[in-house]
């Protein structure tokens, strides 16, 4: 026998093992919640565990980038926290949900990250290009108050804070924020398209006005009022895209469990990475507030909060806010 025919023959038989997998993931489900048909159901838990640990190392052998993969490293979690579960604690819940579980979605996202933030950063220059070249297509991305306030030389962001208050201020623009994140996200459910709209406009919107500020020489202006909170923003905006387009292909390409369960996993999964937008969100709020249009602050001094807040955005989200104590021998 050849060694692929032997290989054919191996994935063959591990697959056929899949009805085993969906018992074993089944029961530690109800093990989880405290569901249990009979006795000896805890007892077939440690089973479980060792069946899909041994299924799993072949699996990653013969089928890595599978959602046969993805699909039992999901069961094999489940059975290991059912299995090695404690005493629950709401600080430990929080510091292992921003040490561990965050980095590891954000790593499992990565490659949707990086195709949501290259589509937003390719539709920017493309609504740049499109209004740089046909001035007259800014009607089609903003509104006539704004265009007119533009061509009298004014952003419309200046005497914000003489009009309403901070704290009001970034209470609306914290609420508008959240709306627009889970707009992106919940958008994943149109089989991604949905997600693509959203990014799309907004990228769109972003190079259309920045292109028309700049013809009438304001665009210093209006990125001075931008960076400070901008940064982490429209970071959140394409972080919350490439979760709702995790949730699309899930409903596109769905796993050995079928398009329910592999949409609920990847619910949720992706579904933590929002516990931390909403709480970037809350300080992008603030700072909207507070720093964007107050004219005492210098550009230089928005550049350093904008940046720091984004470097703590990644730290936030690799983990290292909270590293791991470390034991002495």
């Amino acid at each position: 026998m050849s060694s692929s025919a032997g290989r054919q023959a191996l994935t063959a038989n591990l697959l056929s093992r899949m009805p085993l997998w969906r018992e074993a993931d089944a029961r530690a489900r109800r093990l989880a919640l405290g569901h249990l048909d009979e006795a000896s159901d805890a007892i077939r838990l440690a089973q479980d565990y060792r069946l899909l640990a041994h299924d799993l190392a072949r699996v990653r052998t013969l089928l890595p980038g599978t959602r046969t993969r993805e699909y039992l490293e999901g069961a094999y979690a489940r059975a290991h926290v059912t299995l090695h579960r404690g005493a629950w604690r709401a600080d430990r819940a929080l510091i292992g949900l921003f040490r561990d579980e965050l980095p590891a979605v954000v790593r499992w996202l990565l490659p949707y990250i990086l195709w949501c933030t290259a589509i937003f950063i390719l539709t920017v220059v493309a609504g740049y290009a499109l209004v740089h070249e046909y001035p007259e297509l800014i009607g089609l991305f903003a509104s006539p108050e704004l265009i007119a306030t533009v061509e009298r030389g004014q952003l419309w962001t200046e005497g914000l804070l003489n009009v309403v208050p901070s704290s009001v201020l970034s209470v609306q623009i914290l609420t508008n924020n959240i709306v627009v994140t889970l707009f992106a996200y919940c958008a994943g459910i149109l089989f991604g398209l949905g997600t693509l709209y959203i990014l799309g406009l907004n990228g769109l919107i972003v190079g259309a006005v920045f292109a028309f500020v700049g013809q009438h020489g304001l665009a210093k202006q209006l990125f001075s009022f931008i960076v400070p909170h901008g940064c982490v923003e429209l970071s959140v905006m394409c972080l919350s895209g490439a979760a709702g387009a995790a949730l699309g292909e899930a409903l596109v390409r769905p796993g050995p469990g079928g398009r329910s369960e592999s949409f609920r996993i990847a619910a949720l999964r992706s579904g933590k990475l929002l516990s931390a937008c909403a709480l970037l969100l809350v300080g992008a709020g603030l700072i909207e507030g507070y720093v964007s249009p107050n004219p005492r602050f210098s550009l230089a001094t928005r550049v350093v909060i904008g940046v720091g807040y984004w470097l703590f955005m990644l730290a936030l989200l690799s983990g290292r806010l909270f590293p791991r104590r470390h034991t002495v021998s």
